[in-house]
């Protein structure tokens, strides 16, 4: 099919992406130092050298050059929490007691429609601040939350992953749903929604002690029906909440057992933290497809443990990376890079710079089932892509000017890097988000 010249944008730096996990595969990174992203009615078109594919280009088209910078996918978030991003930093001795005094009274307020989207928009322009493209998104109970989410996020263009969570005890009367009644307007949801656009609808329990075995059993026969759909939530995230999944569910081996009781284990699942898993529990979580988020700002936090990279990939577990947001502390991947790698090393293995980028790109595509369509540069993926900047502060400029190789400048970005290395941020095409130069 012929381009027409006018639709045609084309962007000059150095790219990176991936092809393959770092951690299993030589040479997975795909770098071009001098590179061209060639990009057409929203979709990559090419990428590749600069010296090799300028000459492809139509006539008349104008390069963009971002040269001594950086084009790589935009990051995926696959787990955080609209809702609570007025409550970030919020100061508590634990998990629980977090819930309790600010999470819940925080998301009452977001059945009225208007403050759930004035939260909807800032959260969204943070996500692009930072360059996350992509994300999988916790809403309130209210139906209105995922609504004003949906509309902020078509507004921008965006694709992001967002569901109703469902909840129907161990919660505040003022945030319970039913069992029937919830899952009703799930499907509601799901019908208004889901692929609309780049709109994708994940079914959200919020955690096991929050749901009846009757709204866990609907849950299941809901995510059968539509199996094109995400789920998301959280499991094994604190000691103290394994306890208690244990005294609410005896019968179950483990916590991650009493999703895959109810049919909640399947790919498009998406589990949050993973942190207290055994061998078993890994181990169906890669027979069934089902997907880990690692959420290392949150578990410092709330003191929930450390992730244990190698245990899951010695099963092969897909991983990714996310913020968690508003337990975790930083909308920035960047940012949750670095304390990813610090996680790492307490658990005693090490974590690359390459690594830790494909987990924030390619490994959440694959995570989410959406490789070739976000998270690479691949002939017609999605062009959601960022441009980084190694000289955005004066300490990065320094180190950076002094790098070697590619993973001491990756290595740099993730460990001293945040929301001013985003020089840029473009959705389908379309640029969302420019830095100002003068901060």
């Amino acid at each position: 099919m012929s381009i027409v010249p006018s639709t045609v944008q084309a962007y000059r730096a150095s790219l990176l992406h991936f092809h393959a996990d770092p951690a299993f595969s030589k040479d997975a990174c795909l770098w071009h130092e001098d590179g061209l992203l060639i990009v057409a009615d929203g979709k990559v078109q090419a990428a590749g050298d600069y010296a090799q594919l300028f000459a492809t280009l139509p006539d008349g088209v104008r390069v963009v050059d971002y040269r001594g910078k950086v084009i790589m996918p935009g990051f995926i978030d696959t787990h955080l929490h609209f809702p609570q991003t007025d409550m970030i930093a919020s100061p508590a001795p634990g998990l629980l007691p977090w819930l309790e005094t600010y999470t819940f009274p925080t998301e009452r307020q977001f059945g009225d429609p208007a403050h759930a989207r004035e939260v909807a928009d800032f959260f969204l322009d943070e996500l692009l601040r930072c360059g996350t493209t992509t994300a999988m998104v916790y809403c309130t109970v209210h139906r209105e939350s995922v609504d004003a989410f949906f509309e902020a996020s078509a507004a921008r263009n965006l694709r992001m992953a967002a569901g109703k969570v469902l909840m129907d005890r161990n919660c505040p009367e003022f945030l319970r749903d039913t069992a029937e009644g919830g899952v009703r307007d799930s499907e509601d949801l799901i019908k208004k929604w889901h692929n609309k656009g780049r709109a994708m609808y994940a079914i959200t329990p919020r955690f096991a002690p929050t749901s009846t075995e009757a709204q866990l059993r609907l849950t299941g026969e809901l995510a059968a029906a539509y199996p094109d759909t995400y789920i998301q939530t959280h499991v094994s995230e604190n000691a103290d909440e394994c306890s208690w999944v244990k005294s609410l569910f005896p019968d179950a081996r483990s916590y991650l057992d009493v999703y895959d009781h109810y049919g909640l284990m399947r790919e498009r699942a998406m589990f949050g933290h993973c942190i207290w898993l055994d061998d078993a529990d890994f181990a169906r979580m890669a027979e069934t497809g089902s997907a880990a988020a690692i959420c290392p700002t949150s578990n410092f936090f709330l003191g929930s443990g450390l992730f244990d990279f190698e245990k899951a990939d010695a099963a092969r577990v897909s991983l990714s990376l996310a913020t968690d947001v508003g337990a975790g502390t930083s909308f920035s991947m960047l940012q949750t890079m670095n304390e990813a790698y610090k996680v790492a090393r307490l658990k005693g293995s090490y974590l690359p710079a390459a690594r830790m980028f494909y987990l924030a790109t390619l490994g959440a595509a694959r995570s989410m089932q959406l490789e070739g369509t976000i998270g690479s540069f691949v002939a017609g993926a999605e062009a959601d892509f960022i441009v980084l900047d190694p000289k955005a502060t004066p300490l990065l400029a320094r180190r950076t000017e002094r790098c070697n190789n590619l993973e001491e400048l990756l290595f740099a970005l993730a460990l001293l890097g945040d929301d001013r290395c985003v020089g840029a941020t473009y959705a389908a095409g379309r640029k969302v988000h420019e830095r100002a130069t003068d901060l």
